[in-house]
């Protein structure tokens, strides 16, 4: 009888049926809610694909527009979107990443991490269209024209350009690459910090040497964020430096042979060449077939941007896995 009493103390309790409806309920709209943005996602880009894949032709991606963007091709939009937003990434991430870095490591649960956190969490709130107005007043009127007035360059930072465009979009990606890379931080166990100090390492060797490489992936997911994010933007390089029609690339020769990025030259975008063409065309039918081309193509881009991310990520979780081996 003890036997028999213990075997049922031993036996786990089951639990309600009704629990395991709501359980079964819940589980079954999230695989639903799922299953229709996929279907939502799958359905835009093949209508994209389906209307722009006819005039994606080889001229239509290598040549420089002609004739008020109705001849010619998109190159110059291609290589203003791919520059802009690496230029983007290039003055983010840093700042992203060390921010994050005294977030986590340094600041603690401080009032002044909690003032920063809250300022985070609001500017990745405000419209895009404000960061726009930003960029203008801030990047290319009130830096841009300053240093025109110390180094008496006349109008050459002052006006919009590609580095206050790419200074205007690292700004509105910023809450990305800080919330993502504080994540990864904080998924770095305590033991490997301890164990660090406990051999002499000091504070910014243990962050430089074991959690820095440990974070790498999250880290570099917050790139591929930003990417998303900051391709497709319109409204931040609205004032900021884009141009519709500009069929020279933003090159410039250094020692008269050597080809070079000029960040302080306008720039043609894909978004904002999509937007003028969708709004501002004086026969938008007819350039229908170009606005689903050019947005095939910036999804593409985008893709790439992503996908190439993606593989260095998956290359640094690759040795990460190796070194613990």
């Amino acid at each position: 009888m003890n036997v028999a009493h213990n075997n049922a103390r031993q036996r786990p309790a089951r639990r309600p049926r009704s629990r395991d409806l709501r359980g079964a309920l819940a589980l079954g709209l999230c695989r639903g809610a799922a299953l229709v943005v996929g279907a939502v996602l799958v359905w835009i880009v093949g209508y994209v694909a389906i209307e722009g894949w006819p005039r994606l032709t080889w001229e239509f991606l290598s040549q420089a527009p002609r004739k008020g963007m109705t001849q010619g091709g998109i190159f110059p939009a291609i290589l203003g979107t791919t520059l802009v937003t690496l230029l983007m990434l290039v003055m983010a991430l840093p700042v992203g990443v060390l921010a994050a870095i005294y977030l986590v490591e340094y600041a603690g649960r401080s009032r002044l991490s909690r003032v920063i956190r809250a300022g985070v969490g609001n500017l990745a709130g405000v419209p895009s269209i404000v960061f726009g107005l930003f960029g203008v007043g801030f990047f290319v009127l009130f830096v841009g024209r300053n240093l025109d007035a110390v180094l008496g360059t006349g109008l050459l930072f002052g006006q919009p350009v590609m580095l206050w465009a790419a200074a205007t979009l690292s700004c509105l990606v910023l809450p990305v690459i800080i919330v993502s890379t504080e994540e990864a931080l904080r998924a770095v166990p305590a033991s490997h910090r301890a164990g660090a100090h406990a051999l002499g390492a000091t504070r910014w060797q243990v962050i430089r040497t074991v959690v820095l490489p440990q974070a790498r992936g999250g880290i570099l997911t917050g790139a591929i964020l930003a990417v998303s994010r900051g391709a497709g933007e319109t409204a931040p390089i609205l004032f900021t430096g884009c141009a519709y029609f500009l069929p020279r690339l933003p090159v410039t020769e250094l020692f008269g042979f050597i080809p070079m990025v000029n960040p302080l030259d306008q720039f043609m975008e894909l978004s904002y060449h999509i937007f003028i063409m969708a709004t501002q065309s004086t026969n938008a039918q007819a350039t229908r077939p170009i606005q689903y081309a050019t947005t095939l193509v910036l999804l593409g881009l985008t893709f790439l941007l992503n996908i190439t991310a993606i593989v260095f990520r998956a290359h640094f979780r690759r040795q990460l896995r190796q070194g613990r081996g």
